[in-house]
Order: structure tokens, then C-alpha cells, then sequence
């Protein structure tokens, strides 16, 4: 018989594993950011070709929007658009990576609860999406005069949008046993849903069914309540938008604890 009160024991933490986040997070922004020209130099140059077609090549082509210049409209929209593109893009691609090497077990063998691994997977994809915003919006500052009308809208949307699309990427990466899958959720399902959200335009031109339907895509209240905090106004209900923002976000955590708590395609 063995004598179990000699026998190693796994470790117990009371309350959170703050060093275990830790680890994971800086693992996470660590592995984006040694590959920074793909990650975000690229995304800065792709926003920067948008800024050249739309505001250099059609300048003076496109009227104010609602008063607004349409330089300073749009350029809102494609910071956002850049910073939930790669917020998604960072936790899909580093679970699916996981999975295919062989390597989950970096993450599943340590100490970490569900929830110390959702917050590490949530907090490293929002920091490369913040790092994203923030360099393309210094980037485009030749394009457009940004002009800051409420702060604390242009933190919230900014935060909030980055720990969705994070803790998507973490469903998006668990789902997709390759990445062709993972390509297709990029390509027909975000990407669709980011440039229907009124990047570009006003929601409100568009045709009746249309126009409704745009009101029920989540990346619209994310993108025009980020837009308010630079231009002072909104197409939709900002205050609909924090309501609707703040409720998905703890939805789309407590799945996420769910998931990583079952092992949904990484223990089976």
C-alpha cells in the first residue's frame, strides 16, 4: 500500500493563480510580438492602404457625413476594424497552433484553472489588438485630424471589443481542427460582419431591411460607440451599445470558462 501522506501533491493555490496568469499573458504577448511585422506592422499597412483609397484617391469625391469630414469618419472605424481583426486573430491562431503541435499541454498541465486561462487567453488578445489601435491610429493622423470629444467611450469600446474578439478567437480556435477552418471563420463570418457594421458608411442610407438588420450586428454598436468618442456623435443608442457590450462580454467569458472546464477539444 502506498502511504499517501508521503506522496507529492499538486500545488494549491487559494483564490487566483496570479503568477500562472502572468506566465500565460506574457506567453501570449510574447509570441505575437516576435513575429511584429506580420502582427502588427501588417495590419497598420493594410489600414493605411483602406486611408489611401478611400480619403486620398476620392478626396473631395465623398461629403461630410453628418457634419463630419469623411477622413474623420472613417478613419475611427478602420482602427477598430484593425484592433477586433487581430484581438480575434491572436487567441484562434495560438490555441489551433496548440493543437495541431502538439504543445496544449503548455497550458493544460500547469496549475491554471478555467478561469485563469480564460483570463490570460482574454488579456493576451486584447493587448495586441490595443497595440494595433494605437499604432494605426498614430499612423493615420496624416490622413485624418483626430480629435478626441469623450475619452472614456473610446476606452470602453476599445477594451470591451478587444476581450470579445479574444475570447471568440478562444471558441474559433477550440472549434477548428485546421486551419482552413479557422481561414473561413475569418473570411465569411468577421470580416463580413465588420465591414456591414457602418465602417464606411451611415447605417442609416441604407435600405429599410438592411438598415434594420445592421442594427442587430454587435460590431456596429462597437464600432460607431468608438467612433462617438472622436467625432461626438452616434448613428445608434450609445447607451444600448455599453449595455449590449458589457452583457456579451460576460457572457462570452463564462462560456469560455465552460469550455476550457469541459476540455471541449483539447482533452478529447
Amino acid at each position: 500500500m502506498t502511504d499517501l501522506s508521503t506522496t507529492p501533491q499538486p500545488r494549491s493555490y487559494p483564490g487566483i493563480n496570479w503568477i500562472g496568469v502572468q506566465t500565460l499573458y506574457l506567453r501570449e504577448v510574447r509570441r505575437f510580438w516576435k513575429v511584429g511585422a506580420q502582427t502588427v506592422a501588417g495590419p497598420v499597412v493594410t489600414t493605411l492602404l483602406y486611408m489611401l483609397v478611400f480619403v486620398v484617391a476620392l478626396q473631395g469625391a465623398r461629403p461630410p457625413l453628418h457634419g463630419t469630414p469623411f477622413p474623420e469618419f472613417v478613419a475611427p472605424g478602420l482602427i477598430m476594424m484593425a484592433m477586433l481583426n487581430n484581438a480575434f486573430a491572436n487567441a484562434s491562431s495560438s490555441l489551433i497552433q496548440a493543437k495541431v503541435m502538439n504543445t496544449a499541454t503548455d497550458f493544460l498541465t500547469p496549475p491554471l484553472s478555467p478561469l485563469e486561462l480564460t483570463i490570460g487567453f482574454a488579456l493576451g488578445a486584447a493587448t495586441r489588438g490595443l497595440v494595433v489601435g494605437i499604432v494605426t491610429a498614430i499612423c493615420v493622423m496624416p490622413f485624418a485630424r483626430l480629435e478626441i470629444a469623450n475619452l472614456g467611450l473610446i476606452l470602453w469600446f476599445g477594451l470591451i471589443a478587444c476581450l470579445i474578439m479574444g475570447m471568440l478567437g478562444v471558441f474559433a480556435g477550440l472549434w477548428a481542427q485546421k486551419f482552413d477552418q479557422l481561414a473561413a471563420v475569418q473570411n465569411f463570418v468577421i470580416m463580413p460582419m465588420t465591414f456591414l457594421s457602418g465602417t464606411f458608411y451611415l447605417v442609416e442610407n441604407l435600405p429599410g431591411p438592411f438598415a434594420t438588420i445592421s442594427h442587430f450586428n454587435p460590431f456596429f454598436y462597437l464600432i460607431d460607440g468608438f467612433r462617438a468618442g472622436f467625432i461626438g456623435n452616434a448613428e445608434g443608442n450609445l447607451m444600448i451599445g455599453v449595455v449590449m457590450s458589457g452583457v456579451l462580454a460576460v457572457v462570452m467569458a463564462w462560456a469560455c470558462w465552460a469550455v476550457f472546464r469541459s476540455g471541449w477539444r483539447l482533452k478529447t
